[in-house]
């Protein structure tokens, strides 16, 4: 494979935004420059002329659920890493309520096997925390595991970890970082109970935000962060949506120093408890989309480094899944096609500079989990690139769409940006609409 020269683009990297020319040689970045004559001593094979374009690193998403093995009905790790490459996501951590539940090595390791012959970006996995696997969470190799996952809130299966001594070991004892979905269980049923005596099988999805509450969230991360605290754990809550959480959080000392840190989905900085009345259940997520106070508050949280990474918590169900009375109708939905255009989108807005969310989707999580060699666009580093034109509004609608589940809450909106090309490990994975599918992501490595 001959190097590849990307001239005349706009690189917006490390808090800066500058007209560049880059070199690609083999899977790695060998040159930057700002001249473009720079690039004609290396003999490039390819030149691609990004006049007008802007030039990022590739999107790294924390927190998917790509539903493979066991519920490829919705979405499998080809579809939704097709999905993620369009959107310029080019490495993935995917969650562990699969079926089997990824609660063991060996189940870690099969997932590794699909993802090796199936993905089209890069990928790791979480291994699943249960009230009695404490002998699979320290065989964890930190090195090659994303992390662990710990649903301290309402799940399925074996999933729900309710036990307060299987919680103190989990803590003291995972040898990598521990991510949290934190909702209070009692909290949540006490609520659902109040409406179900209200309205019986006929609860209103506006109602979401109520049973799923700021109280359930609330106590459930404070108790994760009273647990890492306890037992010097590095921690990691995801998907945050109140305002009252980013107390429970640090911004005086540099990420790489956190051992505390949070995450936002996109959804909740794009939607509000007044978008069920729309959307209904297209919106239903947990944790619930909760108020404008809350949104706007998470969106400060990230421009202070309250909050830390950016993620999309993709997850697919479908439509006879979710299209259903409230406590039939699936909790999630798919984002990772439109993660980082959303994002542009508020920038656009002027929630944020085009610089911070490719520090809070780019940049963050590859420091946040000590990610080797990606993240940022650096000499030496794995050619993980994306093309954005931010003159090319694209509409969101079910034919341009490469979910298996074949919808998305955004459908009807109109984004102000375009995925041009997204480059996976030096090579062209993804242009204008056509699929490279011949190319396989990698295994993502850690510096734990």
């Amino acid at each position: 494979m001959g190097r590849l020269a990307i001239i005349n683009a706009t690189i917006i990297n490390e808090g800066k935004t500058f007209k560049g020319n880059l070199i690609v040689n083999g899977e790695t970045i060998e040159h930057i420059s700002t001249a473009p004559s720079s690039v004609d001593k290396f003999l490039p094979e390819e030149i691609i002329n990004a006049e007008g374009l802007w030039l990022l690193p590739g999107v790294i998403d924390d927190q998917v659920h790509f539903r493979e093995p066991g519920l490829t009905h919705k979405g499998d790790i080809y579809t939704e890493s097709k999905a993620a490459v369009a959107g310029g996501v080019t490495s993935f951590m995917e969650m562990p309520n699969t079926k089997p539940q990824t609660t063991t090595i060996e189940l870690l390791h099969d997932k590794f096997k699909i993802a090796s012959q199936k993905s089209l970006a890069n990928y790791s996995f979480y291994l699943g925390a249960t009230n009695d696997n404490i002998d699979e969470i320290t065989k964890v190799d930190p090195r090659n595991v994303c992390g662990l996952k710990v649903f301290m809130g309402s799940s399925t299966g074996n999933m729900l970890v309710d036990n307060e001594d299987a919680l103190e070991k989990i803590f003291r004892f995972s040898p990598t970082i521990i991510t949290t979905h934190c909702e209070d269980e009692d909290t949540i049923r006490k609520n659902l109970e109040k409406y179900q005596g209200l309205y019986g099988n006929n609860i209103d999805i506006k109602y979401h935000a109520s049973i799923r509450s700021t109280e359930a969230c609330f106590l459930s991360s404070a108790k994760a962060v009273r647990l890492a605290k306890r037992h010097g754990a590095r921690l990691h809550i995801l998907h945050l949506s109140t305002a009252n959480e980013l107390e429970l959080f640090n911004n005086s000392i540099p990420l790489a120093e956190k051992k505390i840190t949070g995450e936002v989905c996109v959804h909740h900085l794009w939607f509000n408890d007044n978008d069920y009345d729309r959307l209904g259940w297209r919106i239903k997520w947990n944790p619930s989309v909760k108020t404008e106070t809350d949104r706007l508050a998470l969106i400060q949280g990230l421009k202070n480094n309250l909050l830390d990474v950016v993620a999309t918590d993709h997850a697919p169900h479908l439509i006879s899944e979710k299209d259903n009375v409230y406590t039939s109708s699936a909790s999630g939905g798919p984002m990772v096609q439109h993660s980082l255009l959303t994002m542009l989108e508020l920038s656009r807005k002027g929630y944020f500079t085009p610089e911070l969310v490719v520090e809070k989707m780019c940049h963050s999580p590859a420091t946040l989990f000590r990610i080797e060699k990606r993240g940022f666009i650096r000499e030496g580093y794995f050619a993980d690139l994306v093309l954005v034109n931010p003159n090319k509004s694209q509409a969101v609608a079910k034919e341009n769409l490469y979910y298996k589940c074949g919808w998305s809450p955004l459908e009807g909106e109109t984004l102000s940006h375009t995925v041009e090309m997204t480059i996976v490990n030096g090579r062209i994975v993804y242009s204008k609409g056509v699929f490279n599918e011949t190319i396989k992501g990698k295994a993502l490595t850690f510096n734990p």
